[in-house]
């Protein structure tokens, strides 16, 4: 066994009715706190009031900006950021999906340092202990953001996607109440679901993966695989929604400390290029092409894989069942109607140069247990224009 470190500083409070702790939690950090949420009032107003109503009760001024767009943008950020200013915020609390907590993160950063949140992406300056602390409560479950160092950003006038990663926007504290996912439709469901299997997968084939996260991956993609589908048929199944929040915890704890792989960095690149579009089925359209490309380069983690989605794999010889695991992905892809292509999430032929370009701005591919060229990822995106759906 190789050595291995892992970092985690965020407090997490798991359960079903912990929302009623918000109050007494955000007291112990500061006093005029910021809530972000997206601008889906309808969906998202009763778990508002209920955080709105917990501020109150302890003595916490609460802002509330409603701002955060999907695949946050720096214009949605800086207005956030002049909020957080003028009413002299102190601590900053997402509400909702990966969208809310990574634009509360990367307000956090701006608010408190000079020019905007893009100058303090991974590769440029990194943000200060100034950054407020943060505090998220998801409503989804699926980005693993209450549990990472990672804001993603888009710009728009370029249709880049990256990221600020640093240790200072690690939230302070994480409130896990899978009661807030019942109301998630199934879409919604089944794609930031998938994206915790993401997640869980590509930290387990990740270069950076180690022995503790490998366990973490293995619990959550069994999760996944026999949860997901119940959230997805019912959204009001509780231990199923309980399960998934589990599971998007332990793949967040995953990527915060081994990271993405070569499917993340293209479905950033098609957020980028077309921001309605939800990043679980940014990964649904590129994963099994990513699958056969990869299989051969990592046949015992594939195997095992392909065991947990798929049990007549069971027994049969490693080869054998990392191969299967590609139509495993397929299969419950299907099972959780999520399987999809380029073409139908509006991306044009003409685009697929530039999106493979922009599929390696960030460093994921590298991380791949099979480390793609600019044409073999051209391809991929090739073969992923029509993809399951010719079937």
């Amino acid at each position: 066994m190789t050595g291995f470190s892992y970092y985690q500083p965020t407090q997490i409070r798991f359960g079903s009715g912990r929302v009623k702790e918000v109050g007494t939690a955000v007291s112990s950090i500061g006093h005029r706190c910021l809530v972000v949420t997206g601008s889906n009032l309808p969906v998202c107003s009763p778990h508002l009031d209920a955080v709105l109503e917990s501020l109150r009760e302890a003595g916490v001024a609460a802002t509330h900006f409603s701002g955060a767009v999907p695949n946050p943008t720096i214009e949605s950020v800086s207005r956030g950021a002049a909020l957080t200013r003028r009413e002299d915020v102190d601590v900053i609390l997402g509400l909702g999906g990966g969208s809310s907590i990574d634009t509360a993160k990367a307000v956090a950063v701006e608010a408190t340092h000079p020019g905007t949140a893009w100058d303090y992406l991974y590769f440029k300056q990194a943000p200060t202990e100034r950054t407020p602390p943060v505090i998220a409560v998801p409503t989804t479950s699926g980005t693993g953001s209450h549990v990472t160092q990672v804001a993603v950003l888009t710009e728009t006038a370029t249709k880049t996607k990256s990221a600020i990663f640093h240790v200072h926007i690690y939230p302070r504290l994480a409130i896990v109440d899978p009661d807030l996912m019942s109301t998630v439709p199934p879409k919604v469901t089944a794609a930031t679901g998938f994206d915790v299997f993401a997640h869980a997968f590509e930290s387990f084939i990740h270069v950076a993966a180690s022995a503790y996260t490998d366990l973490m991956a293995l619990e959550a993609m069994r999760i996944v695989g026999s949860y997901l589908p119940r959230a997805v048929k019912d959204g009001h199944d509780r231990e199923a929604r309980q399960m998934m929040a589990l599971a998007d915890t332990l793949a967040g704890l995953c990527i915060a400390n081994a990271g993405v792989t070569l499917p993340h960095g293209i479905g950033m690149a098609i957020g980028g290029f077309r921001p309605a579009v939800m990043h679980g089925e940014a990964l649904a359209a590129i994963y099994p092409e990513f699958t056969r490309f990869t299989w051969k380069c990592a046949r015992a983690k594939f195997a095992a894989m392909g065991r947990i989605l798929d049990r007549s794999l069971d027994g049969v010889e490693e080869s054998v069942a990392a191969e299967g695991s590609c139509s495993a992905v397929d299969a419950f892809l299907k099972s959780i109607r999520l399987a999809t292509c380029l073409e139908a999430l509006g991306v044009s032929q003409a685009e697929l140069a530039p999106l493979t370009a922009s599929s390696m701005v960030l460093p994921d591919y590298r991380n791949n247990p099979r480390v793609a060229t600019s044409d073999e990822i051209l391809a991929m995106l090739a073969k992923s224009y029509r993809g399951l759906m010719q079937e």
